[in-house]
């Protein structure tokens, strides 16, 4: 047991492998590619729109699909059921999201250029930390607005959450919503960094 424990902690003291030095590179890489795409999609299907309407959410900013008319009738549609028009400046996630992701870039090149596992075990521990919350955000921001329904809106309507991952009838239209290719580079991203403590697991030369 003692000996299992020495060679744990030495293992944290250890540095990085050459080949995890360059993992965690591409994994800040993998984090920038994902600030210049979306992350997720949204899009509504009723009779009246049968192509759908489509909202691509990205780490600062909504992008509605029709050259930004789809969430004019996006809102249009939630305002029928009672459901406040979705603005960006809602989102205040926003406002954080890009400069915490930038954070993380910042700790992945440190701990390829000057850092020890521990530092790794530490960053990807606390990117694990960030998707839960965001995850949590997100969850809570479709929350309230299934839940805060005009009770003098055209339709009414039973309080409900908007489908996080998935699709669901709402009235007359259809919602689905799932990760756009933006999420896959930041999934991409602890992958990438466990597969560098792994690769660093050996004793050096």
């Amino acid at each position: 047991m003692r000996e299992t424990t020495r060679r744990f902690y030495g293992y944290l003291r250890r540095p990085p492998s050459a080949v995890a030095r360059v993992l965690l590179v591409l994994a800040a890489g993998a984090l920038v590619t994902a600030l210049f795409l979306p992350f997720w999609e949204i899009r509504l299907v009723a009779p009246q729109y049968q192509e759908g309407l489509s909202l691509h959410i990205y780490a600062y900013k909504l992008i509605a699909g029709n050259g930004g008319q789809d969430l004019h009738e996006i809102n249009n549609l939630n305002h029928y059921i009672g459901m406040r028009p979705i603005e960006e400046a809602d989102f205040i996630e926003m406002r954080w999201v890009p400069f915490a992701l930038g954070v993380f870039v910042l700790l992945s090149l440190r701990a390829a250029a000057i850092g020890i596992v521990r530092g790794i075990v530490d960053l990807l521990v606390l990117y694990l930390y960030f998707t839960a919350f965001s995850f949590g955000s997100f969850y809570y921001r479709l929350y309230t607005y299934g839940h805060q329904l005009d009770p003098k809106a055209p339709m009414t309507i039973q309080p409900f959450t908007p489908v996080l991952i998935g699709h669901q009838q709402i009235a007359n239209f259809e919602q689905s919503s799932y990760p756009d290719i933006g999420a896959v580079f930041l999934g991409l991203f602890p992958l990438l960094v466990i597969t560098a403590l792994w690769l660093s697991r050996k004793e050096p030369a």
